[in-house]
């Protein structure tokens, strides 16, 4: 008889933040997969839960997965833990749920903590559509690439980060998706959570934070950087000097409005000459 592979959530910060049937699921299986065994021993020590750990994690996946998969062959219960939150999000493990689920052996999800859903629903941007990218790239490059590839995806955007890329992204996050509304989400269910609202623009350079970060972002507006054209731009450049503006508070004021870099702005505004 064939076991069952069970893929819990664990707390991602406070230890207060775990199901009953998560704590039931731990005690009673024959194996924990962890992504850190000795950071999982925290969390199964503060609950008095003694069951056999194995680590399971991106350098050892495949060789360890297979090992995996004998075991629930075997009749063995495994559940799969990350260091913190839900299995399989960002983390390894959807190579073995697939697997398993082809050779019929049960996959049964512990739902619980996500840092993304944390982040999403207390970040004050709208919730109905998201696009979660995992970890932007570190390379500039690469991350121009991957943000030029979601920028028009109708949904706020969702990215991990780290402290001392933040800035590099949030810079490059400006260039190409424009000064949209954005959110940074640090600490979460911890002491010191924090979430920090405004334009990209505005987001405080965070080099000395620790952990890692929820980078959260609104959706294009109807006038973004893809969609206002060279007429919209120079429109509304000669309604704000109407209004009193300079030229260089026009440009400034314009491109927090459409959400596009004062560059882009100001290119538009030289080629319509």
């Amino acid at each position: 008889m064939q076991g069952t592979l069970y893929l819990v959530a664990t707390p991602i910060g406070n230890l207060r933040d775990i199901s009953y049937r998560a704590l039931d699921t731990l005690r009673d299986v024959d194996v924990i997969a962890c992504e850190d065994t000795r950071h999982s021993q925290k969390l199964l020590n503060h609950y008095r839960i003694s069951n056999r750990t194995i680590s399971f994690h991106e350098h050892n996946e495949n060789e360890r997965g297979e090992e995996l998969l004998e075991m629930l062959k075997s009749g063995a219960s495994i559940a799969v833990i990350s260091d913190a939150g839900t299995p399989g999000i960002n983390d390894p493990g959807y190579r073995l749920v697939r697997i398993a689920s082809e050779i019929g052996i049960s996959v049964v999800p512990i739902p619980g903590p996500s840092a993304v859903i944390a982040a999403l629903i207390a970040s004050g941007l709208p919730t109905e559509s998201f696009f979660f990218g995992g970890f932007l790239p570190s390379k500039k490059g690469d991350r121009i690439k991957r943000l030029t590839e979601v920028k028009d995806i109708p949904a706020t955007l969702v990215f991990f980060e780290t402290p001392h890329r933040i800035s590099r992204a949030i810079a490059d996050c400006i260039e190409v998706l424009g000064d949209r509304n954005a959110v940074i989400a640090r600490e979460l269910t911890k002491i010191h959570e924090t979430f920090t609202r405004g334009r990209l623009s505005e987001l405080p350079f965070l080099t000395n934070a620790k952990g890692e970060m929820v980078l959260l972002i609104e959706r294009a507006s109807n006038q973004t950087a893809a969609a206002a054209s060279i007429d919209d731009v120079d429109t509304l450049i000669e309604e704000l000097k109407k209004a009193g503006f300079d030229e260089k508070a026009a440009i400034k004021k314009a491109a927090k409005q459409l959400g596009i870099p004062k560059s882009e702005v100001y290119r538009r505004t030289k080629v319509k000459k």
